[in-house]
């Protein structure tokens, strides 16, 4: 590896605890490994991450203190996400993520100590591009993850300013779980070559059932759901507005159901802390949009809940793969109105019998968020002495 980086792949996959790479993920890392232009496509959850970072390690030059590798992500999860498993792979590169609504000032600061990797959404590393916070001289390899998102979300005009001026010898890497992709022209490939693991077929782990609901007891029927599957699993409940959120967030409450949300309606601080209750077990269920179908590290879940129908197959496609992974079973709950028929791209399905009910939906546990820390002169100690003595806890 290029200027003595500490871990070797095979150091890198134990300190993961990954056993072997999947074969997905071996062919991917061979082949950007060695040629300059790559498309990865492959379901959300397959291990896309670990396949483009792998190789582009070897390309970092660790004595050279400039940017060396450039991330695009369409979210600032997915962004957080991936400096997460960098700095977990130990390699001894720094990286760090930019992404809007984080402090500028922090960006700033962080730049000053220049990262090998840089990861960001196009609007934000588009901002530091313009105003040269950092050289585009050094870059050597560009990853644009979940690209046909970032131009879905409306960065194509980010995307474009930040690829032109980057140079157009280097290596380029394009991921994305879409099998309907179009790759605009100022992305820069040439003649790259495809990895298609999307293959259409049906997971044959996941199951599908239908919850039939009226005009008026739609709400109820959820709650009946719930009660069904029981607090021994964790699931995601997917709506398809903001709106939503908050109406069947105030529902479940009321019920005194717990769960976290998650939306793009959110503040950033306020999505951060659902998914690490969600993370944790804290939440066992999370209310939330689309935005949680692709490229959120969530853990594996053995239910999703589909309480408004996706408009299209593709976000039908995204949610169902939260679950069922890695070859573990899942279902997938259609909630189907009684005078409606499903769209045609739900097939294979039965009724769900949600007669049997298992136990409360109550949560045994809190999160609690402590904003200080060491540079307020706080311990993990005086933590725990104060959630001992002052909580007693045992």
């Amino acid at each position: 590896m290029t200027g003595n980086l500490k871990k070797t792949q095979k150091n890198i996959l134990v300190k993961l605890n990954i056993d072997e790479l999947s074969k997905m993920q071996k062919e991917a890392t061979s082949v950007i490994d060695s040629t300059n232009n790559t498309i990865v496509l492959s379901p959300t959850g397959t291990g896309k991450t670990i396949s483009f970072l792998l190789p582009v390690l070897k390309m970092i030059d660790v004595n050279k203190k400039e940017v060396q590798v450039l991330i695009l992500v369409p979210s600032r999860e997915l962004a957080i996400q991936i400096e997460q498993v960098v700095r977990e792979m130990g390699a001894g590169v720094k990286v760090n993520a930019v992404y809007g609504g984080r402090a500028m000032a922090k960006d700033k600061e962080d730049l000053k100590h220049m990262p090998s990797i840089l990861i960001g959404t196009p609007g934000r590393i588009s901002d530091h591009f313009m105003n040269n916070r950092f050289s585009k001289s050094y870059i050597k390899a560009l990853v644009l993850d979940e690209f046909d998102k970032s131009l879905e979300v409306g960065f194509e005009s980010e995307m474009k300013d930040i690829i032109r001026e980057i140079p157009t010898s280097i290596k380029k890497v394009l991921t994305s779980a879409t099998q309907k992709i179009e790759i605009p022209e100022f992305v820069g490939l040439k003649d790259p070559i495809i990895l298609n693991y999307l293959t259409g077929k049906i997971n044959e782990r996941l199951v599908l059932k239908q919850v039939l609901w009226s005009f008026n007891n739609k709400e109820k029927k959820l709650v009946e759901l719930l009660q069904h599957i029981g607090n021994e699993c964790q699931g995601i409940i997917f709506v398809n507005l903001r709106d939503s959120i908050e109406k069947v967030s105030n529902f479940l409450t009321k019920k005194s159901i717990s769960h976290s949300c998650f939306s793009g309606g959110m503040e950033q601080r306020d999505r951060e802390r659902s998914l690490i209750k969600f993370r944790n077990g804290t939440s066992r269920i999370l209310l939330a949009t689309d935005l949680a179908a692709r490229g959120i590290d969530i853990p594996e879940i053995k239910y999703i809940i589909h309480y408004e129908l996706p408009f299209r197959i593709e976000e039908f496609t995204h949610r169902n793969v939260r679950t069922a992974r890695v070859n573990k079973e899942g279902t997938a709950y259609v909630f189907k109105s009684e005078v409606k028929e499903l769209p045609e791209f739900i097939k294979g399905i039965s009724n769900a019998d949600i007669s049997q009910k298992r136990i409360t939906l109550e949560s045994d546990w809190e999160t609690i968020f402590i904003s200080g820390g060491r540079k307020d002169k706080i311990s993990k100690g005086d933590i725990a002495g104060l959630l001992f003595k002052k909580g007693n806890l045992k």
